[in-house]
């Protein structure tokens, strides 16, 4: 008799754990379900945060960049307005051209300022014209400067054929010679470069003496740094 009793209670025991243990399932997978949700809308809301926070950063940089850009801008039109009042007797003349467009600034030198005819050792006269422009030049930050030899296009011939061969030659030995008094006189080598193009970026029409003497030029550009 005992043993049926204890063997009843057992089975009641069991099974009031079993039907225990069936609410706390029920309930753990109620909490796993909600804690899967907190975790999705976690991570949505992180990933949200993640793309204002990349919006944020790009909108400073692009914030940046605008302004450093507009400080330029405003440099190289404060540079172009002292070289045009420095030139202003030149420019008069039409033995210099000054122009600014985005940010660029391009000065071109008729060569008879600078250079006897056929030669690319700078005068006298051309260096103090050079002078004028390195003492504004000095003062320009951010700024590459290239000096660039254009010439017309009649091929030299005779004498001055042996010294330079073409055209190319001539242009780039006036180029380099202004470039390194550029250096001489205090300006940065490391923004100073020099090009030669000869006869082949003309400014003017080389069917005439008034557009070949156009042509045969020294540009001094002031290019933003890269």
């Amino acid at each position: 008799m005992k043993r049926k009793i204890y063997f009843f209670t057992g089975i009641f025991i069991m099974a009031l754990f079993c039907s225990g243990c069936g609410v706390s399932e029920d309930k753990y997978m109620k909490k796993s379900a909600e804690a899967d949700n907190l975790n999705k809308e976690l991570a949505a809301q992180q990933e949200k945060n993640k793309a204002l926070s990349d919006e944020n950063t790009a909108l400073k940089e692009s914030t940046a960049k605008l302004e450093k850009k507009s400080k330029e801008v405003e440099a190289t039109s404060n540079t172009y307005k002292d070289l045009l009042q420095e030139m202003k007797g030149e420019i008069a003349k039409g033995q210099i051209t000054i122009t600014e467009l985005k940010g660029k600034l391009t000065m071109d030198v008729v060569d008879k300022i600078l250079f006897d005819s056929g030669e690319a050792a700078v005068k006298e006269e051309g260096l103090a014209v050079l002078k004028r422009v390195v003492d504004i030049l000095k003062n320009v930050k951010d700024k590459n400067i290239r000096v660039e030899g254009h010439t017309d296009n009649v091929q030299i011939t005779g004498r001055l054929a042996k010294k330079y061969a073409t055209n190319w030659d001539l242009s780039y030995a006036r180029a380099i010679n202004v470039t390194k008094y550029l250096q001489q006189e205090g300006i940065d080598p490391k923004v100073l470069s020099a090009t030669a193009f000869g006869e082949y970026q003309p400014i003017a029409d080389n069917s005439t003496p008034e557009g070949r003497a156009k042509n045969r030029r020294i540009a001094i550009i002031l290019l933003p740094k890269e």
